[in-house]
């Protein structure tokens, strides 16, 4: 008994299957993914390369076991060479998530810089009397 067969090949993509684009033969859903980890891979690389850009000072820090995990995470996919990198790659990411209250920081501690110079200018004043 043969089975009629009422599928139209010019007919949209039916449910549970994949269209293939006609130029590359791979399914569409499959490329966008890909594309979206491929520019992830590329904004680390991009934000690995600015951490590790000028660093020249030294910190000595001690982490907690679930900061070391991410610092190992980072070294163990090989993102960056040692723990040392991951820190600054963090480190750096950190901040630059952080932007506006780093502002606001640097305006408290120049206004405190402000008034401790102001205090010094007083008390020098004061003892010349």
């Amino acid at each position: 008994m043969l089975e009629e067969n009422n599928h139209d090949p010019a007919a949209p993509e039916e449910q549970g299957q994949k269209q293939e684009s006609p130029k590359t033969g791979t399914s569409r859903p499959t490329e966008e993914p890909l594309k979206n980890a491929w520019k992830q891979v590329e904004n680390i690389g991009q934000a690995l390369g600015d951490a590790l850009q000028g660093r020249g000072n030294v910190v000595m820090v001690r982490v907690n076991d679930e900061a070391l995990n991410y610092l190992d995470m980072l070294v163990e996919a090989e993102v960056v060479k040692s723990r040392s990198e991951a820190a600054a790659l963090l480190i750096k990411e950190g901040v630059q998530a952080n932007q506006e209250l780093f502002a606001k920081i640097s305006e408290v501690t120049d206004q405190i810089s402000l008034l401790r110079e102001k205090l010094r200018t007083t008390v020098k004043d004061h003892t010349k009397e």
